[in-house]
């Protein structure tokens, strides 16, 4: 029950810290910080030790969008491998998404997944309810049930809530609730039956396309809805740059917009199509280079507040078909880290900035007791080495399903050690 993890660079942004610290675990909880080589010896007997020279000692990772697909398709993945997958990654704790099968609007659901999630899981999971019975988009869930059996947002992911007066009401009940609405951002009509962005690149494939407007004009709709009724509204999976520039403006105007951006939506481009592999079809899609220049400028100034990865497991079955028939989305977790630090290593980001994006802003965001490493907190920790060098191998996931268009990138920065409450829950020494 007793570790020190000496000698590591200790990043904690909650606490303006960075710096060579040695941090003493005791309980399952933090001690106490002390500077690199003192009072080390004495102590080295009863503790546990872990030497982290060259190394990162952060918080463990929060992921606010994970599919962990359970109950219901058990097959694509469960919370147990699920956690599995986001210990690999560095991540600590994980927000499951409702689009499970029965959808997660009941308590009883919200329930099942606690309880799973205690059993079989080795981070923390959450759960976010659903905004409208079951996905439907035509009544509320009941929010308030969903909040008490512990829901920490709401969001009907996978879908958006296209219906605008159900939509401001879904503002004001959370506001009532203090819990953030998560949208998916998406105008259907402009979208059905495409696949990938609609860009020169879709009309040379002869795929249909999905224009960035579809997603724009819903931020624009939401924002609007926001001034009018109050609550906190959060941008998920956010990929176009005119988006980025709209939610910027509403944080200058003091509106509660917060957003997210997934590491495939600032590491490729529509361009990654052309092969007509199917890993590359996600909702929302693949955009433009113009659009990662917007997003890293968002990400740069702040903007963009968190990264999350749409965490979205399919099987072999439903990747190894047509590309328009194809089921949307890619597992995350366990390349998040590299991709991320990709953005470091060019200077988009520094990367204290990019840990905060990872710990300390989501626990803000969502109101959670973790993404800090402060004494008396739960040991949650991520240890990284990132100059480590590796090859993506997607047989090698910790996920049950493999759809990844990263297999055979050459990557720099591995997680070493993650800790959940002193427990070492993924080890990557030899």
């Amino acid at each position: 029950m007793k570790l020190l993890i000496k000698n590591g660079r200790v990043i904690d942004p909650a606490n303006g810290i960075d710096g060579l610290y040695n941090l003493w675990v005791e309980k399952g909880k933090i001690k106490s910080l002390s500077k690199k080589g003192e009072d080390v010896e004495s102590s080295e007997g009863s503790f546990k030790t872990i030497d982290a020279e060259g190394m990162i000692v952060a918080p463990g990772f929060i992921d606010m969008h994970v599919h962990f697909r359970e109950p219901g398709f058990e097959y694509k993945e469960t919370i147990e491998t699920g956690c599995q997958s986001a210990a690999a990654g560095g991540f600590t704790c994980v927000a499951m998404m409702p689009n499970t099968n029965p959808v997660n609007d009941t308590r009883s659901v919200t329930e099942l997944m606690y309880t799973v999630g205690k059993e079989k899981g080795i981070v923390n999971v959450l759960a976010i309810g659903a905004i409208t019975q079951g996905l439907k988009g035509e009544q509320l869930s009941e929010m308030g049930e969903l909040r008490d059996a512990g829901a920490v947002a709401f969001s009907d992911d996978g879908r958006p809530v296209m219906n605008n007066e159900l939509m401001r009401r879904a503002f004001e009940y959370s506001k009532m609730f203090n819990l953030p609405l998560v949208q998916h951002s998406e105008i259907l009509d402009l979208t059905a039956g495409g696949c990938m962005n609609e860009s020169l690149v879709s009309t040379e494939l002869g795929l249909k396309g999905m224009p960035s407007e579809a997603e724009d004009i819903m931020v624009y709709r939401d924002i609007a809805l926001l001034e009018r009724t109050g609550g906190t509204l959060h941008v998920a999976h956010i990929s176009s740059g005119e988006s980025v520039k709209l939610v910027r403006m509403a944080k200058a105007r003091g509106l509660p917009v917060t957003c997210e951006v997934a590491p495939h939506h600032f590491c490729l481009t529509d361009e990654a199509v052309r092969g007509y592999d199917t890993n590359t079809k996600m909702s929302p899609p693949l955009r433009s280079a113009r659009d990662i220049d917007e997003i890293k400028k968002g990400l740069s100034d702040d903007t963009i507040d968190i990264i999350a990865t749409d965490h979205a497991p399919h099987d072999t079955l439903d990747k190894q078909v047509e590309y328009h028939h194809a089921c949307f989305g890619i597992v995350g977790l366990e390349t998040a880290l590299p991709l991320t630090l990709e953005l470091v290593e060019e200077g988009v980001m520094t990367l204290p900035q990019a840990i905060t994006k990872l710990t300390s802003r989501p626990a803000e965001i969502f109101n959670l007791d973790w993404g800090t490493l402060s004494p008396g907190k739960d040991a949650d920790i991520v240890i990284f080495d990132p100059e480590k060098e590796w090859t993506v191998e997607v047989k090698n996931f910790k996920s049950k399903s493999k759809n990844s268009p990263f297999d055979g990138r050459v990557v720099k920065g591995q997680v070493m050690y993650t800790l959940v409450r002193g427990k070492t829950v993924f080890s990557n020494a030899n």
